[in-house]
């Protein structure tokens, strides 16, 4: 079959490849899925880097451990392990799996389900780690009630642009910060206030917010922490990630500062269920949840499509079609 496939760690153009590999088999609990179509995540960028290095003892000390990139997914059934009984061949599913990026891929049958109603394969695959990561973010670390002041900076990116409409349908009152190109976009997705950060210095102003994600961490979290309210919280989502350590060090003091400062979300990892995944295809078919692509790729382009992603200005969520 065919895949993107990555021998060495390095830039997405430089180190990715179209090639043929063996077709994965399903056994146990997995299914084996013909996949239509994948998304690239930012996550997905930094295991193609390699970087922070520390980290590279879990992603493979020379080389990846896996070859090929990427876990969100949708496509159709192909077959099922032997102690799988609620999927079955010719079912359109999404999900995640181990090696998305690639004509089939296997993934466990827990965290595969029914495809949402309404949504083509790229746009269910959109619908992954990012949007899993706004949902755990707002409902298990922020605890967002209705009647919250939500500020949700990145609000374009791909956990961003989900990040504005969960909150929305949460009942919060949501402002997003974006720059200029994506005002209008922000404002589609149901926020109530948009700021151009380009042209206005929120940090600064006089606003303030019982919840705070920050997707970008372009200012340090003394300075984010003057938006809250006084019994506001901050989950600070993003970091840099270069070099040995990047971000590492920012999640240290971060879970050090939320151990004394109750404005201070822990940090946290969002991992993929298939309950979660239920829930956001409720939301998407009662239309209170939509994707945003950015571009689509075809597998051929896939190098492209990541390394579009790594640049880091994405608007919403960037998808390769098998």
């Amino acid at each position: 079959m065919r895949a993107l496939v990555q021998q060495e760690y390095g830039e997405p153009t430089a180190v990715l490849s179209v090639g043929e590999i063996p077709r994965p088999d399903a056994s146990g609990g997995e299914v084996l899925v013909r996949v239509r179509a994948m998304s690239v995540n930012i996550g997905d960028c930094h295991v193609i880097r390699g970087v922070p290095r520390a980290m590279r003892p879990v992603f493979g000390l020379r080389r990846p451990r896996n070859p090929v990139p990427g876990t969100d997914i949708a496509g159709v059934v192909e077959s099922v392990g032997a102690s799988v009984s609620d999927l079955q061949p010719g079912d359109q599913v999404f999900g995640s799996c181990t090696g998305a990026c690639a004509e089939y891929a296997v993934g466990r049958a827990d965290k595969l389900v029914a495809k949402p109603g309404g949504l083509d394969f790229a746009e269910a695959a959109a619908v992954g780690v990012s949007a899993q990561t706004a949902l755990q973010a707002l409902r298990d670390q922020l605890r967002v009630a209705p009647g919250d002041r939500v500020l949700v900076i990145g609000a374009s990116g791909g956990v961003g642009s989900f990040a504005v409409q969960i909150a929305r349908a949460m009942g919060a009152e949501v402002t997003g910060v974006c720059s200029t190109r994506n005002v209008e976009m922000v404002r589609s997705l149901g926020a109530d206030h948009v700021i151009d950060y380009r042209t206005e210095d929120y940090i600064t102003g006089p606003d303030r917010y019982d919840r705070i994600l920050d997707n970008v961490a372009a200012h340090p979290m003394a300075q984010v922490r003057h938006l809250l309210a006084s019994d506001g919280t901050l989950l600070s989502n993003g970091a840099p990630v270069g070099g040995w350590f990047g971000g590492l060090g920012n999640v240290v003091r971060a879970l050090a500062t939320s151990m004394v400062n109750k404005q201070q979300a822990r940090p946290f990892v969002s991992i993929s269920t298939g309950a979660d995944s239920r829930e956001l295809r409720d939301m998407v078919e009662a239309g209170t949840l939509r994707p945003v692509i950015d571009q689509a790729f075809p597998l051929e382009e896939g190098p492209q499509a990541f390394a579009h992603v790594a640049a880091g200005h994405a608007q919403g969520k960037t998808v390769i079609t098998m």
